[in-house]
């Protein structure tokens, strides 16, 4: 199959990596520094060449800010029977676009970056594909992520913006609020600095990314629940009650069994 690969970042450079020895690949960016780690595949910095090239699937790796820009940008270019795909961890905007492009579609998200997951060992990893996309370009990824052996979860697009907003934007407002607060120490305990680890990981990610997801219209409701355990761990605290302490943690270990 020819596939070319939009943005030629992090995750566009993985899944070339993953596909470029079972397929024709190609990698196209418009900055050409980008393309300069780009090996065993097609690297393009024009329409023409991805006209030339006629892929059979179109993988959009742009970062979440450009996703709908880079799709606008070369779809004057691809033959109609072309599926094209993206693997944004935000999907708002992308079920009308992909309505209204005339195109077959597929969207998955693999729920793991490299700032966090390690891309050999990915057993431990997630994948959503969404329900609402052209039968073989599902099989497609499907098999791809089980090669990978992801955990693989199937869901409409309005599923995964509830999912995301669970199971992102609780860490991230978490995490926020631990770097919002810590002040850095000298002999600082195991356990600081793995949430400090984690803060700069995470605040190492690209500002529109953090502020998309923390925009669902459905985190507000779990920012809201952060802020009633808040409080009520609070009260705990403030009248020093052993039993009432004993009872929330007893709770919250129940929760991640």
């Amino acid at each position: 199959m020819r596939i070319l690969i939009l943005g030629a970042g992090k995750m566009g450079s993985f899944f070339t990596d993953m596909l470029s020895f079972q397929h024709e690949t190609a990698v196209f960016d418009v900055n050409p520094h980008q393309l300069r780690f780009v090996y065993n595949t097609y690297r393009f910095t024009t329409l023409e060449e991805i006209k030339e090239f006629e892929p059979e699937l179109v993988i959009n790796a742009a970062t979440v800010k450009y996703t709908l820009d880079a799709f606008r940008h070369v779809l004057p270019v691809l033959p109609k029977d072309c599926i094209i795909s993206d693997i944004a961890s935000v999907k708002t905007g992308l079920k009308k676009f992909y309505e209204e492009s005339g195109f077959r579609y597929v969207s998955t998200h693999p729920m793991f970056g490299p700032t966090f997951a390690s891309l050999s060992n990915l057993g431990s990893e997630n994948a959503i594909i969404i329900s609402e996309g052209d039968h073989l370009g599902k099989i497609f990824f499907k098999d791809l992520y089980q090669t990978l052996k992801l955990n693989i979860f199937e869901y409409t697009f309005d599923e995964h913006d509830e999912t995301v907003a669970y199971s992102l934007s609780i860490p991230f407002v978490s995490t926020f609020v631990f770097a919002a607060v810590m002040k850095h120490q000298e002999a600082p305990g195991t356990t600081f600095k793995k949430h400090m680890a984690i803060a700069k990981g995470l605040l190492s990610e690209d500002d529109y990314l953090l502020q998309e997801i923390l925009f669902n219209p459905r985190t507000p409701s779990q920012v809201t629940n952060i802020r009633t355990e808040l409080k009520n761990l609070l009260e705990i605290i403030e009248k020093k009650d052993a039993e009432g302490m004993k009872k929330y943690l007893t709770k919250i270990r129940e929760k991640i069994k």
